[in-house]
């Protein structure tokens, strides 16, 4: 299969654009990242991957929590520094020590704070699975959203009936 082409296909999905930190070996770490996604409510579990050439992987693995940052959709120049390996992503990052010392940006749409809770290996990636112990959002702030190759804002639409608390199947 053509990675390349599979790229091109899963860039259809539009995701959101959050911003994983930790601080590992006592150092900072960042990673732009659209990988995350939610896994279970009980217990609260959450995850995202890393790739596993990435030169700060032993800080990710290292970490003992992590700050799952939603990005707002006026937020493209703090993802786009985080994508880059190698920039000094954190001069001029507005930010405070969260849960394990792990970076919170300022101004996102949410955050989720988190301890490790598995890993696991996933091809190119390791998977984190990892424990919500806390998490914010700021309601009036709209997402960041990435779609077949570039950013993208949500629109208002017409209102629909909630999700249900509980679903049954």
């Amino acid at each position: 299969m053509d990675p390349r082409e599979m790229r091109q296909a899963l860039g259809q999905f539009p995701t959101g654009v959050c911003v994983v930190t930790c601080r590992g070996d006592g150092e900072d770490c960042g990673m732009t990242m659209s990988s995350f996604n939610s896994l279970s409510l009980d217990p609260p579990l959450v995850l995202f991957s890393v790739d596993k050439r990435a030169l700060s992987l032993p800080h990710w693995e290292q970490a003992k929590g992590f700050a799952i940052n939603i990005l707002s959709d006026n937020q493209q120049a703090i993802s786009n520094r985080f994508a880059r390996a190698g920039s000094n992503k954190w001069e001029g990052t507005h930010f405070h020590r969260g849960f394990a010392e792990a970076p919170v940006l300022a101004g996102v749409a949410a955050v989720f704070e988190c301890r490790p809770w598995a890993t696991h290996d996933g091809g190119d990636h390791i998977l984190f699975i990892v424990e919500v112990i806390e998490m914010r959002s700021t309601p009036d702030r709209r997402p960041l959203v990435f779609s077949k190759g570039r950013y993208a804002k949500l629109e208002q639409t017409q209102d629909v009936a909630p999700w249900p608390l509980a679903i049954h199947y």
